[in-house]
């Protein structure tokens, strides 16, 4: 089986709301609306994935300088 690409942050949010915008018609058939919503959920946690991976790198970075700022959010 060949290795999926990893998907980039844009183009995954472009995909989500193009999935948001039909789900939102109304006019699907069922079956394919909850196929849509279930990919919508992969790229949408595949987005939540990569900005955790981002803020860490951050906070790393902000780390590693000795500043300290706004990056110190929930964790």
């Amino acid at each position: 089986m060949a290795a999926k690409k990893e998907i980039k942050f844009d183009e995954a949010l472009v995909q989500l709301e193009e999935i948001i915008r039909k789900l939102e018609a109304g006019s699907l058939p069922l079956e394919e609306a909850i196929e849509l919503y279930k990919e919508g959920m992969t790229l949408s946690t595949t987005c939540h994935d990569k900005l955790q991976k981002i803020e860490a790198e951050v906070v790393k970075l902000v780390d590693a300088t000795g500043v300290v700022s706004e990056f110190e959010g929930e964790q």
